[in-house]
């Protein structure tokens, strides 16, 4: 797969008291089966299309200011797909990078039994895309073709990419999830498991804190034993 990238940086200052400069981006990409049109801010999205619905999708904070993207039309990766075929024949068909992933699983909340929950499959520093992610629970791929979602691929400082795959799942004591992860760069699949280890709750705070308020009871208690006999002495 050859990959065609158009990376446009902006960088911006606001002076108010203090300086500070911000970084924007964009980026248009396009494969033989993949496109992609980004826009960020610091490293981090704001904004994609998504082909497959064929509509935009703003990923800004609630709390940041409302901002308007313009959205590329089917010319726009269409030019890119065109250029792509005049750059692979202008360079003659130059070897292309190829990045291993690095994959990594965990949980985004903490785990309690029987709370739904959701399993992240981070999949990072590959080039170029697609990556596939595959599930599986306790060995059965059967047990989680529903409830899946993956993100759009995201630029890293290095060029590599970046990949989520998230899984919502009800945890069960014993279970164990694996992601699975195929790229072009590995000879056989990149799996991480998972398992379900559900923390039961201490009793050791309870047990000092009821230790220690009835010391400080009987404290209480002694003290005023001894006072009352001092001013009867008196």
């Amino acid at each position: 797969m050859k990959l065609f990238l158009f990376i446009l940086m902006l960088t911006a200052v606001v002076s108010t008291e203090a300086t500070f400069t911000h970084t924007d981006f964009q980026i248009t990409a396009c494969s033989d089966t993949e496109q992609e049109f980004v826009f960020g801010t610091d490293e981090e999205e704001t904004y994609h299309t998504d082909f497959n619905r064929k509509e935009g999708v703003v990923t800004l904070p609630d709390f940041a200011d409302y901002f308007t993207y313009f959205e590329p039309d089917i010319g726009e990766i269409n030019l890119c797909k065109n250029n792509l075929a005049i750059f692979t024949k202008a360079y003659k068909n130059p070897v292309e990078q190829i990045d291993s992933p690095q994959t990594s699983i965990y949980p985004k909340d903490d785990v309690l039994q029987n709370v739904e929950n959701t399993l992240i499959c981070h999949v990072t520093g590959f080039f170029p895309p697609p990556v596939t992610v595959s599930w599986t629970k306790n060995n059965e791929p059967e047990h989680v073709t529903e409830n899946i979602k993956v993100s759009q691929y995201r630029p890293n400082n290095d060029g590599t990419y970046n990949f989520f795959a998230s899984l919502k799942f009800i945890p069960q004591e014993g279970d164990i999830y694996a992601c699975t992860v195929n790229h072009k760069s590995l000879q056989e699949p990149q799996t991480k498991t998972w398992d379900v280890d559900i923390a039961m709750p201490s009793v050791g705070p309870a047990v000092f804190c009821g230790v220690g308020l009835t010391l400080g009871l009987l404290g209480v208690a002694t003290g005023t034993f001894f006072l009352v006999k001092g001013n009867n002495c008196n």
